[in-house]
């Protein structure tokens, strides 16, 4: 593999890494990628695609992970744990695809 292949020039590392993608659709997300974003085997990833038709991928979260995530507050509605769940994880989406817009700029 050649450096370009494994982004080890500073002009690649923007560019990001080249990766094979086995005849199953399996690749390797490289080393540096999944020490950033803290995926260890056997965790999961989702690959979500922004607004602008960019590509993301997140490290999704365990169920232990997640577990008394609202067990810390105080109960201050009615309203049903999926709705907030779901706005929740809206808000998070903006401010993840805000932050990935600024990085470009």
């Amino acid at each position: 593999m050649s450096k370009s292949e494994r982004g080890e020039n500073a002009e690649d590392r923007k560019e990001g890494e080249v990766v094979a993608v086995t005849k199953n659709g399996q690749a390797t997300i490289p080393k540096r990628f999944r020490e950033k974003l803290g995926i260890e085997p056997p965790e999961k990833v989702v690959f979500r695609e922004t607004e602008r038709g960019d590509v993301v991928v997140e490290r999704v979260p365990s169920p232990g992970e997640m577990r008394g995530f609202t067990a810390e507050k105080e109960a201050k509605t009615d309203r049903r744990a999926t709705e907030i769940l779901r706005e929740k994880r809206e808000e998070d989406q903006r401010s993840r695809d805000s932050d990935a817009n600024e990085e470009e700029e």
